[in-house]
């Protein structure tokens, strides 16, 4: 390793994705991605309507190495080539961190390099850096299938939480729209390509939390209204047609919408009490992709003078590059681990705000 050059492999293994990455960092310059590698285990999980943590553990350990591989062979650099190795070491299903932290161990140790554990939040709470090297502070706002969250982002291991969800997260909202109505999971794109076919003002659903101050979401009470609005109708008519579906899939999304523009907007006013010099808007996770959510904040953007940015899809959903770049961010200011790092299945951004879920013998929910 020299000063000015640094290579460094990431690994995922948090929920459902079994990731691998390498990046390189050459003095100032941006970094490179020189090979990220996904493997999903959607059909694995399609059967049962979700993902089953144990099925999703023995998958990691399977196929983590071969991650590993396929990043090397897709880089073209070797093991003796890497100068650290980062994983992330929580939050997640602790089964499938587990396999991620116990393989990059084993590589740290082989290897002789450092080891780095990540906040699987914080890398995609970094990812805008890596893609669009956006300077501190930021806000980020944090949507997927198990988070949603507001943050400033101050500094690589600096955040304060402005708001997050109560209970469910909106991916996750959408995951459960999509088995209500009997439509294919993933649920994000289901629902999304099903809403463009139907009437956003059929069905007066709720915009939970519209009436309180603060940046918190409430998802349930909305998937709530969804399934007896559904039940109304299969009740009246013995069923669904396909017109009600895409209805029901409309005036659902438009109140996700609706409810995120809204809480977005106070975030916003209270980022900008920070007065930062480039004011910016960042959004990752799964749930980014969600062209009317999209448009929606880059409305919301316009009308507070806010740049907009999201990573390209691949990178807002889980990947192993977002992990290795925070490793990287950590690695240079001097932090790292050693192989006593513990996989960890809760672990908060901000660690000075009340929990949002509530907390158990094992800490704050992330």
């Amino acid at each position: 390793m020299t000063q000015d050059v640094l290579t460094i492999l990431g690994l995922e293994s948090s929920c459902d994705d079994t990731a691998a990455a390498i990046l390189r960092q050459t003095g100032d310059a941006p970094t490179e991605i020189l090979a990220s590698v996904v493997h999903g285990q959607n059909e694995l999980h399609a059967a049962f309507g979700g993902v089953v943590p144990e099925i999703a553990a023995r998958a990691h350990a399977e196929k983590l190495d071969i991650c590993v591989e396929e990043a090397l062979a897709e880089s073209g650099v070797t093991l003796a080539d890497i100068d650290a190795v980062a994983v992330t070491a929580g939050p997640g299903l602790i089964g499938g961190v587990m396999s991620g932290v116990m393989c990059a161990k084993g590589l740290s140790a082989g290897l002789g390099i450092p080891l780095v554990g990540v906040n699987h939040l914080a890398g995609h709470a970094l990812t805008p850096r890596l893609t669009d090297q956006v300077a501190f502070p930021y806000l980020m706002l944090l949507v997927s299938g198990g988070h949603c969250q507001f943050l400033i982002a101050r500094g690589a291991e600096d955040f304060t939480r402005l708001g997050g969800t109560i209970d469910d997260a909106p991916g996750e909202a959408f995951d459960k729209t999509a088995r209500l109505l009997g439509l294919p999971q993933p649920g994000g794109p289901s629902v999304e390509n099903a809403a463009k076919l139907g009437d956003p003002k059929r069905f007066a659903f709720p915009r939970p939390l519209m009436d309180r101050p603060g940046c918190d979401f409430s998802f349930s009470g909305l998937k709530t209204a969804l399934l007896r609005a559904r039940d109304a109708l299969v009740a009246e008519k013995g069923g669904l047609t396909e017109q009600d579906r895409n209805d029901l899939c409309a005036s659902f999304q438009a109140a996700v919408v609706d409810v995120m523009a809204k809480k977005t907007a106070r975030a916003i006013v209270a980022y900008l009490e920070e007065s930062p010099k480039e004011p910016l808007l960042a959004v990752a996770g799964g749930v980014a992709a969600n062209k009317s959510i999209r448009a929606g904040l880059e409305t919301v953007c316009d009308q507070h003078g806010l740049t907009f940015t999201a990573p390209p899809l691949a990178l807002c959903t889980d990947n192993a590059a977002m992990i290795a770049y925070a490793g990287l961010e950590r690695f240079k200011s001097g932090q790292q681990d050693g192989l006593t790092l513990v996989a960890r299945p809760r672990w908060p951004l901000d660690k000075t705000a009340p929990a949002l879920l509530g907390s158990g013998k094992k800490g704050a929910k992330a």
